[in-house]
């Protein structure tokens, strides 16, 4: 026999706002999303530019505790030699911003965490370290 489940009737999530949430699909690792691809394309400008040697799409996982890990969209090193965790957001999760502090405070990377600006507002990029 299956078991019986039982949805109540109300908010999605017990949201109190009652504005409806919906579970996001996950990409594939390894797959950059349009903000991702945008700002690979900004790293690739300052790379010609000779402010940065080297960087790789989820190029390492840092391990913060057991079985929690967190992987920085971008693993760059500076021309300087220095290497740089960047995180990408359209906008922050509670655990995502979490997680950075974290790995800020247990690795010697610096970490950066970059929103795209809209054109209107001057395009670029904001950002802000941890």
């Amino acid at each position: 026999m299956a078991p019986t489940i039982l949805v109540r009737a109300g908010t999605a999530g017990g949201n109190a706002g009652g504005a409806r949430r919906f579970a996001r699909g996950q990409r594939k690792p390894g797959t950059l999303n349009k903000t991702e691809e945008a700002y690979a394309a900004y790293l690739r400008e300052c790379q010609i530019a000779g402010e940065i040697d080297w960087f790789a799409f989820e190029g390492i996982k840092l391990r913060l505790a057991d079985l929690t890990f967190y992987t920085p969209d971008f693993f760059v090193m500076t021309a300087s030699g220095e290497l740089e965790c960047h995180e990408v957001k359209g906008f922050w999760e509670d655990d995502a911003r979490v997680k950075i502090k974290v790995a800020a405070a247990l690795f010697p990377f610096r970490f950066r965490a970059v929103t795209k600006v809209a054109k209107r507002e001057g395009g670029g990029w904001k950002t802000e370290f941890f």
